[in-house]
């Protein structure tokens, strides 16, 4: 165990493992990070498998005052890696052989594909799994449980276990993509399907509330239209407001009214304007600043409501160099000082 007296906030980060450099070792935190190296099912292009060891490596640089909570930087954060590096490389395979197939026009019905898409599903499945067991084991000592990917649909063993814990949960989901693909691609458990299966499969989830969505299909739309779970502030929609007189704050206002008094955060990166993320697997023109995303979720904070849960995904080293994991890593933050907050 680390001995906090010898840690100073003021001084430079010094790599250790844990994310910003705090002075915890795995399940010492009140809010655990759970790393989940995963891109098997990325449709358009890898790489965010590595956007958990990026964004730790990049955390280690931020400052951890923050003006939004006192002594930020005592609020206990811990890290858990799954290792899941292999099995990442050796599914990720698979999947490329069964997009190819498709791209190629083969069917997911046809039975050359059978055998790959069983594969990839069930690693998928003990993926979540894992998650699940390790966000369990968190939250059954009354802590926060936290998942950093990866895809985005590397969250869905903690949503479930949230969902088990604290039934009514509520999604605020910020996302450039509605992830309401049923089994998109053939993969069950698809980075574009997590929402999907959420609202299919966790009774526990009360509510799906989406935020900046601004690539979907048809079928998406309809199951956003016709579900009563289910409500989508696309994209579009904000900017119309925002262009003809609506303030963010009053916008927040209506967002957040649809969300119960627990609240679980997923954050797809992409929600972003691209230029803040342009290594992520598939950014949209559009989306929020990262200002106007922390003001949303402060918002949801200031109103009472409590943070459950929280989940980033779809950081990915780029071109750019770090500034997509310095961004990621600057999210990672806020959500846990705004979590903190609102416990």
């Amino acid at each position: 165990m680390k001995l906090f007296t010898s840690f100073n906030p003021n001084e430079l980060g010094r790599p250790n493992g844990n994310f910003f450099a705090l002075p915890y070792d795995s399940g010492e935190g009140e809010i655990e990070i759970i790393s989940v190296p995963w891109d098997v099912t990325t449709s358009y292009k890898p790489g965010t498998s590595a956007g958990p060891e990026a964004i730790l490596d990049a955390s280690t640089q931020i400052d951890l005052f923050d003006p939004d909570i006192e002594n930020a930087w005592e609020i206990k954060i811990s890290n858990t890696k799954l290792d899941l590096h292999r099995s990442n490389r050796e599914n990720r395979a698979v999947a490329e052989k069964v997009i190819k197939y498709l791209e190629e026009g083969g069917n997911v019905a046809d039975k050359e594909l059978v055998y790959l898409l069983n594969q990839v599903n069930q690693s998928s499945t003990i993926v979540n799994l894992q998650v699940y067991n390790a966000a369990k084991s968190v939250l059954d000592k009354g802590k926060i449980a936290a998942v950093v990917g990866g895809e985005h649909s590397v969250p869905f063993g903690l949503i479930k276990a949230v969902s088990e814990k604290y039934p009514g949960t509520g999604i605020l989901h910020i996302d450039a993509h509605a992830d309401l693909r049923r089994a998109y691609e053939g993969f069950t458990y698809s980075h574009a399907s997590i929402m999907y299966n959420v609202i299919k499969e966790l009774d526990g989830i009360s509510k799906l509330v989406q935020v900046a969505v601004r690539d979907f299909c048809e079928e998406e739309e309809n199951l956003s239209r016709n579900n009563d779970k289910i409500v989508t502030f696309y994209d579009n929609f904000l900017k119309d407001n925002e262009y003809e007189g609506a303030t963010w704050k009053n916008q927040c206002a209506g967002i957040i009214s649809h969300l119960p008094g627990n609240v679980y955060i997923s954050f797809d990166i992409d929600g972003l304007r691209p230029y803040l993320c342009p290594g992520t697997g598939t950014p949209v023109p559009g989306g929020l600043e990262f200002d106007q995303a922390m003001y949303l979720i402060k918002q949801v904070v200031l109103s009472g409501r409590r943070i459950a849960g929280f989940d980033l995904s779809e950081v990915s080293p780029s071109y750019s160099g770090e500034w997509d994991a310095n961004v990621g890593a600057r999210i990672l933050f806020k959500l846990c000082c705004y979590t903190k907050m609102s416990n």
